[in-house]
């Protein structure tokens, strides 16, 4: 006999604030992350290729936090894993604002990626067990969050850097801000996972279709245009259009900006729209954005296009979430955390393939294949389910 998991409960006013709160503060981890990868990069010295190598490792941290999480979320609820990722995270972010050593960095970068990786999976299943239970769209809202804490930790970040703030003042005021707003949010987060437990007969069904592969692909490939801009956009600016180097965050907070106003109107969009034709649009929309940063030469336009790209991209990942939760071959948990997983390894492993293609040739040839990758996008929304 199986053990039904059930919603009730799991929708209130608290657990949606809760939701909101952990997006928010791990989208600021991120971004302050953008503000520092200069700093890092002077305290280095390395070039291209190697930076790409130490963004490999953050990026090898998440994915191996993320192959396990939708079974160790399971069992142990998203309360217990989100605390657990965002102590990670926190423990770190001053590690890699300060070692100038690239070994110690690329350590540091692991467990801030297994840290990131945890939360990231775990926050998006508890988004999608609050949304099923309330039977309305909340998840574009709850991404939303996310890129308005993108915003505080890049434009904040830069900032603060620009104020005469040392990197690690600036990593230290950022931990100490997302640990208040988890303490404070705590008693709210969901305890359980939403798994379905295995029958006597055997387990429960737990193998992807087609449908859900494409979506993980799908989500891989924006999420890997939006780490594009995350990682490599301060170091496109200062370098190729000739911004100061305080100023780096700015680049990744255009994008961040206008993805937030999108997705404070997200739902209302994928309503008069339709979820097909949000994902088209977003694809062209992120082509446009990455070739008009390559083509046009002002840091101007290049803000411009990393806005566009925002505002293409913004409601793409919460459209393929849904459909994700929306699949009955596999337990939500286990759904979710799969597009979860390939999604955010892009945001966080695809920096380091730009690294390598920015090594081999340059970075406009690395964010014109960005551009080009928004096609499997455009084509892939023509064979989803809705």
């Amino acid at each position: 006999m199986s053990m039904i998991n059930t919603l009730a409960g799991v929708d209130s006013t608290a657990r949606r604030a809760s939701t909101r709160a952990i997006f928010l503060v791990t989208g600021m981890a991120m971004g302050l992350w953008a503000a520092l990868v200069p700093y890092a990069q002077l305290r280095t010295g390395a070039d291209a290729g190697g930076l790409g190598l130490l963004l490999l490792c953050l990026g090898g941290g998440s994915l191996i936090a993320m192959l396990a999480s939708g079974r160790i979320i399971g069992r142990l609820g998203c309360r217990a894993v989100i605390v657990a990722g965002v102590v990670l995270y926190c423990l770190t972010l001053p590690l890699l604002a300060t070692f100038s050593d690239i070994r110690l960095l690329a350590l540091s970068l692991l467990i801030f990626g297994m840290g990131v990786g945890l939360t990231d999976v775990a926050m998006n299943v508890q988004g999608t067990l609050v949304e099923q239970a309330a039977s309305k769209p909340l998840m574009s809202g709850f991404h939303c969050l996310w890129s308005v804490g993108c915003i505080a930790g890049a434009g904040g970040g830069a900032l603060l850097l620009g104020s005469g703030f040392s990197p690690l003042g600036a990593a230290l005021c950022t931990v100490a801000l997302v640990g208040l707003v988890t303490l404070g949010f705590l008693s709210s987060l969901l305890p359980t996972g939403g798994e379905e437990e295995e029958s006597e007969g055997g387990k429960a069904k737990a193998r992807p279709n087609f449908r859900l592969v494409l979506m993980a692909v799908m989500a891989m490939i924006c999420f890997m245009a939006e780490g594009a801009i995350l990682d490599w956009s301060g170091i496109f600016i200062t370098q190729e259009r000739g911004m100061a180097v305080e100023h780096a965050g700015w680049g990744f907070a255009a994008f961040a900006i206008t993805m937030s106003l999108m997705r404070l109107t997200g739902d209302a969009v994928v309503t008069a729209l339709g979820r097909k034709r949000v994902l088209i649009v977003g694809g062209v929309l992120g082509i446009i954005g990455y070739l008009l940063t390559v083509l046009t030469a002002s840091w101007a336009m290049a803000l411009f296009g990393f806005a566009l790209v925002g505002i293409g991209a913004a409601n793409i990942v919460p459209v393929l979430i849904t459909l994700a939760g929306q699949e009955k071959v596999m337990p939500v948990n286990r759904s979710v955390a799969m597009v979860a997983t390939l999604g955010y390894f892009g945001v966080l492993g695809g920096p380091a393939l730009i690294g390598w293609v920015a090594h081999l040739s340059n970075l406009y040839v690395a964010f014109s294949l960005v551009a080009l990758s928004f096609l499997v996008i455009v084509l892939g929304a023509l064979k989803l389910k809705y």
